[in-house]
C-alpha cells in the first residue's frame, strides 16, 4: 500500500506561482511512475502531468505545457508540481497519483491517489 498526501494548495493571484507536493509513505515511490490531475469544478478530472520512476522522462497535458514542471526526489518519497503563470481556468482539486505500469506516463491505470489540495487563481 502507498499512502499519498498532498499539500501546497491556496490561492494565488493571476500570473502567481505555487509549489505543490505530494508525499509518499508505505513504500518506497522510485517503484511508481508519478503522475498529477486536477478536477476543475463541474468537469471531470484530467491529467496534468506525469514523470517516470526514475524521472528521466516527463510527459505534460498541452494546457499546462511551458507553465508547469513535475518533479521528483526519490530519496525524500516526494514528487512536486510547480505551476507558473497560473491562469484562473488553472482552479481546481489536484490530485497525486502512482501507477506501476507505462499507462501511468499518458495519466492511465493509476493505482494509488492522494486526497487532493485545492487551488484557486484569482483575477
Amino acid at each position: 500500500q502507498v499512502q499519498l498526501a498532498e499539500s501546497g494548495g491556496g490561492l494565488v493571484q493571476v500570473g502567481g506561482s505555487l509549489r505543490l507536493s505530494c508525499a509518499a509513505s508505505g513504500r518506497a515511490l522510485n517503484n511508481y511512475h508519478m503522475a498529477w490531475f486536477r478536477r476543475i469544478p463541474g468537469k471531470e478530472r484530467e491529467f496534468v502531468a506525469a514523470i517516470a520512476g526514475s524521472g528521466g522522462s516527463r510527459r505534460y497535458s498541452d494546457s499546462v505545457t511551458g507553465r508547469f514542471t513535475i518533479s521528483r526526489d526519490n530519496a525524500k518519497n516526494t514528487v512536486y508540481l510547480q505551476m507558473n503563470s497560473l491562469k484562473p481556468e488553472d482552479t481546481a482539486v489536484y490530485f497525486c497519483a502512482a501507477g506501476t505500469t507505462a499507462l501511468a506516463m499518458i495519466g492511465s491505470g493509476m493505482t494509488y491517489w492522494g486526497t487532493g489540495t485545492p487551488v484557486t487563481v484569482s483575477s
